[in-house]
C-alpha cells in the first residue's frame, strides 16, 4: 500500500482507517484513532489469549521484531531500545536514573509539553540546577539558543523533537553535534516526530516517545532509546525478574542486569500495547517516513494559506522546511477560538484546543498521511 494508493482510492482509505467514516479526524499531536490493522492486531492476539497462558500466544518473533523495527525508524541497534509505557515514563528513567553532582546544571524548555520538563524539574530536589531556555517566540528553540545559554556545568539538555503547540521541529542533528562537542548530554521526548519526520538520533544520547500520536499505535505502548554507551550511566530504576539475571526463575545472590536496554524492562512486558506498536511500525514503513514528511509539508501550507486567507492569526506560518511539522495553530480572540472549537466539534471535525502561559488559546490542527484534501477544505470551509 503506497501513500498514493491510500489517497486516490476512497474505498481503501476507508478501510485502513474507518475514523474517516465517522468524522473528520486532524487530532494526530493528541491521540490518534487506531487504523484498522492495528486494532486487528491487539484483537487477534487477545482473542488468542481467551484459549490459555497469554505468553504461551505471543507471536512468534513480535517483541524481537518490534525493537528491530524501532531501531530502524531511529538509526539505531536493537539493543539500545526498551519496551516501556508511556514517554512520561521513559523521560523519568533517564532523569532520575542519571547521577548528577549538586555543582551540574541541565537546560529545559519551561514551555514544552510537560512530560519533559517535570522529571528535569525533580531533579532541584538533589541539588541540581534546573535552568529554562530562554526564546524569543514559542518553541522556536536554534542550536545558537542553546549555545548562548550551556556552560561549563551543563550536564545535559533536555528538548522535545517538535513543540506541540507552533509546531516548530528542531534540527535535531545540529543541536546534538552542539552539546557533545562540549560533552553535554542529549535527551528528546520524540513523540511528536516519530512516525511523521525522520527524528535521527546520531547525536541524541536518549529519547523516549509513546505509540498513540503519530505513529498510530496504542496508548502507553512507548519506547526508550538509550544509547548504548550511555546505559551503564543509567541506573535502572525499576528491579524484577525481566531486567535482572535469573536463570529458571531462581532468585541470585546479585544483582546482575541484562545486557542493553532490556535492563529499563523490569517485569512483563505490555503485549497487547506491543503488537499494536509492532502493527503500527509496519504500517508506517510501509508508507515510508521521507513520504509522510514531504505530505504533511504540503498538507501545512494547503492549511497555512487558507487559515491566512480567512484572516486567522497563524504560529509561525512562514517556518522554514527544516522546522516546519504537521502541527498548524491558529488564532482568533479568546472567545472566537473557543467557539469555533466548539463548532468544529459539534460538525464532527476533530481538532484540540491548546493553551500558553500566558492564557492565549489556539486550535491546533495536526492532519496525517491519510486524510485527504476534502477533508482539510471541509476544515477551512468551516471557519
Amino acid at each position: 500500500m503506497t501513500l498514493t494508493e491510500i489517497l486516490s482510492n476512497e474505498e481503501l482509505r476507508r478501510h485502513e482507517f474507518p475514523v474517516v467514516k465517522e468524522s473528520t479526524f486532524l487530532s494526530h499531536a493528541a491521540v490518534c484513532p487506531l487504523p484498522r490493522r492495528v486494532a486487528e492486531a491487539v484483537n487477534s492476539y487477545a482473542t488468542a489469549c481467551t484459549l490459555g497462558d497469554q505468553e504461551d500466544q505471543i507471536p512468534s518473533g513480535l517483541v524481537r521484531e518490534t525493537r528491530e523495527l524501532t531501531a530502524k525508524f531511529l538509526g539505531a541497534q536493537s539493543d539500545e531500545i526498551a519496551l516501556v509505557g508511556s514517554t512520561s515514563q521513559g523521560m523519568s528513567y533517564v532523569a532520575a536514573g542519571l547521577n548528577f553532582r549538586k555543582s551540574d546544571n541541565i537546560i529545559v524548555y519551561h514551555d514544552d509539553f510537560p512530560t519533559n520538563v517535570y522529571p528535569w524539574m525533580a531533579l532541584a530536589e538533589r541539588g541540581v540546577q534546573v535552568r529554562f531556555l530562554n526564546v524569543k517566540q514559542l518553541g522556536r528553540i536554534r542550536p545558537i539558543d542553546i549555545l548562548g545559554q550551556v556552560d561549563e556545568s551543563t550536564r545535559l539538555v533536555a528538548l522535545t523533537s517538535c513543540h506541540y503547540i507552533s509546531g516548530w521541529r528542531l534540527e535535531l542533528n545540529a543541536i546534538g553535534r552542539l552539546l557533545h562537542e562540549r560533552r553535554i548530554l542529549f535527551a528528546v521526548d520524540g513523540i511528536q516526530t516519530l512516525g511523521a519526520f525522520p527524528t535521527p538520533i546520531e547525536h541524541v544520547d536518549f529519547l523516549a516517545a509513546d505509540a498513540h500520536k503519530w505513529l498510530l499505535g496504542p496508548l502507553a505502548a512507548g519506547i526508550l532509546y538509550v544509547r548504548k554507551d550511555r546505559q551503564e550511566m543509567v541506573k535502572p530504576l525499576v528491579h524484577g525478574w525481566g531486567n535482572i539475571e535469573c536463570p529458571d526463575y531462581v532468585t541470585q545472590t546479585g544483582l546482575a542486569f541484562r545486557p542493553g536496554a532490556r535492563r529499563y524492562e523490569a517485569g512483563a512486558l505490555n503485549i497487547l500495547g506491543i503488537a499494536g506498536l509492532h502493527a503500527s511500525l509496519k504500517l508506517i514503513a510501509e508508507i515510508g517516513v521521507a513520504a509522510i514528511a514531504k505530505e504533511l509539508l504540503r498538507k501545512r501550507k494547503l492549511l497555512v494559506d487558507g487559515l491566512m486567507a480567512k484572516g486567522w492569526g497563524v504560529l509561525m506560518p512562514d517556518a522554514p522546511e527544516a522546522n516546519a511539522s504537521g502541527i498548524v495553530s491558529f488564532f482568533g480572540d479568546e472567545a472566537e477560538t473557543k467557539s469555533l472549537w466548539v463548532k468544529l466539534g459539534a460538525a464532527r471535525i476533530s481538532t484540540s484546543i491548546r493553551t500558553t502561559r500566558d492564557g492565549k488559546k489556539f486550535i491546533r490542527v495536526s492532519p496525517h498521511f491519510y486524510n485527504s484534501d476534502a477533508e482539510l477544505h471541509r476544515l477551512l470551509e468551516s471557519v
